[in-house]
């Protein structure tokens, strides 16, 4: 990976937790509070060429900021660390027959639709599933958490489609 690659990574991880903190943190939706978790994007968006060891730790950086921010020690971090290490096993799940071509990335618009949908709505079902587990500790009231994770689920996947759809026009 040369510099441009770190750079871009650096970007994209900056703009996810600024556009998390600033606009989406703010936003809460229904009686249930529901929040996008936008910021699952950067696991989303990194290259094929990422190191696994290195996609840890990149999921470790994002979810310690994010629970910096948001004032919930562990909670982030957990559930970050647990999607990038499912992202690893689900991109080889998915991959195509042929395998993935260096320089491509996870986008939509590279991808196709039902690759992308695929693949994010399992990293981020995988993600929200242990962020409010974790965050309901138990069982209790289990099927208002599982409200929670579908809808949470959903209003972050559309955030994310439609940032695809603005960021990466071909």
């Amino acid at each position: 990976m040369d510099f441009r690659v770190y750079s871009r990574l650096f970007l994209t991880y900056l703009l996810s937790v600024l556009i998390q903190i600033m606009v989406f943190h703010n936003i809460n939706i229904g009686t249930l509070g529901i929040t996008p978790l936008f910021y699952v994007l950067f696991i989303l968006m990194m290259p094929y060429e990422v190191p696994a060891w290195f996609q840890l730790v990149l999921g470790f950086v994002l979810g310690w900021t994010m629970d910096v921010f948001c004032d919930t020690p562990g909670l982030h971090t957990s559930a970050t660390v647990l999607m990038a290490y499912s992202r690893i096993k689900i991109l080889e799940m998915i991959s195509p027959r042929d395998g993935y071509e260096t320089g491509m990335h996870p986008y939509l618009m590279e991808m196709g639709i039902h690759w992308f949908l695929k693949y994010s709505i399992s990293l981020i079902f995988i993600h929200h599933t242990a962020y409010f587990m974790l965050d309901s500790f138990g069982f209790d009231n289990f099927s208002r958490t599982l409200l929670k994770i579908v809808l949470t689920g959903l209003c972050t996947e559309l955030f994310i489609i439609f940032s695809q759809y603005i960021a990466y026009r071909k």
